[in-house]
């Protein structure tokens, strides 16, 4: 298992740059909270990865992530990988999130969304986008409809980590890749001057 065949996975099922985006975004929080806590950071950033790889052919529960999980398996795929992606759906209850992995997964997840989200809508992007920004949209029912705030909440509580920090240090994760991640200047912004 490497990061090279688990893009090469990707690529085979995902088509919509959204979903890549998104997969890219909670990989880059996951290597960076497995940095953080001394954990395998390759395998944390593959979690993140491919957390979603099934959603674009099986959007419906239980079908994502349980034909994701089976692909998985068959190709060779950790048991400790394909439990986090199994444990990130709350409509799983074989698969409670026990292992800091799967809490780990299920606190960003939504996250990276909702900052992306904020990021797209601020001129600068994700340059000068802070916890306090995302803050303010998760209060915002209309900002973002579909990422679920009390995931959000709950997936930071359950993690152990103050939701403030959480944010922010999810941000400053996502920051390095925001050309890639499509978020280095808000859709409202201005483009860029030819030189």
């Amino acid at each position: 298992m490497n990061r090279a065949e688990a893009w090469n996975l990707l690529q085979e099922y995902v088509q919509d740059t959204g979903l890549v985006r998104h997969m890219l975004a909670v990989e880059a929080a996951l290597r960076a909270y497995a940095r953080k806590l001394g954990a395998d950071e390759e395998t944390w950033g593959i979690v993140g990865l491919l957390h979603d790889f099934d959603y674009e052919r099986w959007p419906n529960p239980p079908d994502h992530p349980l034909q994701g999980s089976k692909i998985l398996r068959e190709r060779g795929y950790p048991d400790e990988v394909i439990y986090a992606i199994l444990s990130h759906a709350d409509y799983l209850p074989d698969y409670p999130r026990v292992h800091l992995l799967d809490k780990a997964l299920y606190a960003c997840d939504e996250l990276a969304g909702l900052i992306t989200a904020a990021a797209l809508v601020r001129p600068a992007g994700i340059t000068d986008l802070t916890a306090a920004s995302v803050k303010k949209k998760m209060k915002s029912k209309g900002f973002a409809r579909n990422v679920n705030r009390d995931d959000i909440a709950r997936g930071a509580a359950d993690f152990g980590v103050d939701l403030t920090e959480h944010i922010q240090f999810v941000i400053d994760a996502m920051k390095p890749l925001a050309v890639q991640l499509g978020i280095e200047r808000g859709l409202s912004a201005e483009p860029p001057e030819s030189a």
